[in-house]
């Protein structure tokens, strides 16, 4: 369906049980919603399960001005309200990750806990980023798609049905979409201090050249989280790792449940 919201018009997907906890999924930088399609029909049968399409990306609008990691964060829980949802889990990878990492230092209260794929605290290299976003405006994302698409997965699950999807949701990203989702990524600065009190989780593929395992093991350790590392998986292994993600989110998931049940 489509809202507006911060003068956006944005899509979004709401499925599960109106009277079970909400989960909200955010994808990566460059895919849409349908990054969790391997998961989400099965965390619907527990939750109720919000997805969205994040500004210059699926079918939501870019709008005309910058954005900055804030905005990405404002617009989730936009959304949130929206639809009556006061408290959440939330899981993102990569971009999306950073965007939960946000709610959590800002808005904690809102949080239940989160689940972080294949994200870091902030870029290492805040140029790299500044250089993307201008040789995109320049050039399209066409020249970058090879590229960026060979960090996602591993070569051997690269001619994959799944995969050639996931390159195709790269492809029909926005390039001013994509581009001011770069500059955004420029500019973080993690937050001091930083929120430890919401409960997460820190998932990364020990063959992530993006957000490295050391990457994800000092997020890790920031957070007081727990760190899974998964073998033979790259930046984006919700569909190469699906069975395994999915598990990992329901354990982390209905522990947490059990925590805040019990006290």
């Amino acid at each position: 369906m489509f809202i507006k919201c911060n003068h956006l018009i944005m899509h979004v997907d709401l499925q599960g049980p109106a009277d079970a906890p909400v989960l909200v999924l955010l994808h990566s930088l460059g895919t849409n919603l349908h990054i969790w399609d391997a998961q989400f029909l099965t965390l619907t049968q527990s939750y109720r399960v919000l997805r969205l399409d994040m500004r210059g990306h699926g079918l939501s609008e870019v709008g005309h001005t910058p954005f900055l990691i804030e905005d990405l964060a404002k617009d989730v829980l936009s959304i949130a309200d929206y639809f009556g949802v006061e408290v959440f889990s939330v899981a993102g990878v990569s971009i999306g990750g950073l965007i939960a990492q946000h709610i959590a230092d800002t808005t904690p209260e809102r949080l239940r806990s989160m689940l972080l794929i294949d994200t870091y605290l902030a870029p290492s290299s805040k140029l790299i980023w500044v250089a993307m976003a201008d040789n995109i405006r320049k050039q399209g994302l066409e020249p970058l798609i090879s590229e960026i698409f060979s960090r996602w997965v591993t070569p051997e699950f690269s001619d994959t049905p799944s995969a050639i999807g996931m390159k195709q949701m790269l492809c029909r990203t926005s390039a001013e979409g994509y581009a001011q989702c770069a500059e955004a990524l420029s500019q973080i600065v993690p937050k001091q201090p930083m929120n430890t009190k919401v409960p997460a989780l820190v998932i990364v593929g020990e063959k992530d050249i993006v957000a490295t395992p050391a990457a994800a093991q000092e997020m890790a350790s920031a957070r007081r989280g727990k760190l899974i590392v998964l073998s033979d998986a790259a930046h984006i292994p919700l569909f190469e790792k699906s069975d395994d993600i999915l598990e990992k989110m329901l354990n982390f998931f209905v522990e947490d449940s059990n925590k805040n049940i019990n006290g």
